[in-house]
């Protein structure tokens, strides 16, 4: 019988038995690049095929063990979206009122979206154009300060504790990135559509660093075993942007909006755990009229099983001691 301590009177921890997990999911980064590109073509969007994951874990007190299976194959047709690599690696941890979370992904191979508008060697089967050279890098460190001292993200994911009343509070973000997308194939607009009086439509590279904080609200609460939890805020950083054509790069400094949002939710018992897990990161540059926009996204099932916490048992020489 799992006995949870509850030294918290909005938690209950469940460090002390040994629970093995799992999880599942995929995370995609599509952008769009916006700019009149004609007089029916103000958008073109990029796409990336879909990897799922597979990770398993074991965590006892204070050690945590996690093995993950690489990417298991791309899960749309490939005729179409073409082939992706991607490589993530993360590490989090929280400290008193505070979440960190650091990120580093790595995608590479894309597909411009009903490209078929304007390459007449594209029908309405084969629509797309496959761009495998395209690139999407994005590294970030990021810290949430939540006012409520009994916001915990250990509870909000559901595995070792989770929450028994309604816990919210404001909260504030520290967030420093470097992102961008990049390709070795000319200009990530296609030829025909670029622009000869703006070179920015040549460019085969837009990247940007930028630091900030992002004001929000956070919110989590239980109903029966049900647990739904999430933050969103919004807020402005400073923006150091990039953007290269023939080899040559060209920088501007200026300020750019940020979202952040979190949802997650699902069912636990002191025994088992299922939750639903989303991860929005949007980045976005801004170069007068031609906008890159791009949405980092995970989205998951983490699931568990809490094994008994085997009560103690006096030995014989203590119970003698008490007599």
């Amino acid at each position: 019988m799992n006995l949870p301590a509850q030294t918290n009177p909005n938690i209950l921890d469940f460090s002390a038995a040994k629970i093995i997990s799992a999880e599942t999911g995929y995370t995609s980064a599509p952008f769009t690049l916006h700019y009149p590109l004609s007089s029916e073509i103000d958008k073109i969007t990029f796409k990336n095929n879909l990897a799922p994951f597979l990770r398993l874990g074991f965590n006892y007190k204070w050690f945590v063990i996690r093995f993950s299976i690489p990417n298991i194959g791309n899960i749309r047709d490939a005729s179409n979206y073409g082939n992706t690599k991607q490589y993530n690696l993360g590490m989090d941890f929280s400290f008193k009122k505070v979440y960190y979370d650091f990120e580093f992904k790595y995608i590479h191979g894309f597909s411009i979206q009903d490209a078929n508008r304007w390459d007449s060697t594209l029908d309405d089967i084969h629509r797309n154009s496959i761009q495998p050279k395209i690139q999407s890098l994005n590294i970030s460190a990021n810290a949430w300060y939540f006012h409520h001292k009994d916001f915990k993200m250990g509870a909000l994911l559901g595995k070792r504790s989770y929450y028994t009343n309604l816990v919210h509070t404001w909260y504030v973000k520290g967030t420093m990135n470097f992102f961008g997308v990049d390709t070795k194939n000319g200009g990530l607009i296609p030829t025909v559509l670029q622009d000869e009086q703006n070179s920015k439509t040549m460019s085969s590279t837009f990247s940007a660093f930028d630091v900030g904080f992002v004001p929000g609200y956070a919110y989590v609460n239980r109903f029966k075993n049900w647990q739904i939890a999430g933050w969103a805020g919004f807020g402005p950083v400073i923006q150091a942007k990039y953007y290269q054509v023939n080899g040559d790069f060209r920088g501007f400094l200026g300020l750019a909006p940020r979202y952040d949002i979190r949802i997650m939710g699902g069912y636990t018992t002191p025994k088992h755990f299922l939750f639903l897990v989303t991860d929005f990161d949007n980045k976005s540059i801004r170069f007068n009229e031609l906008i890159y926009r791009q949405s980092f996204y995970t989205i998951k099932l983490v699931g568990g099983y809490r094994f008994p916490i085997k009560e103690k048992k006096h030995s014989d020489f203590l119970e003698r001691i008490k007599l």
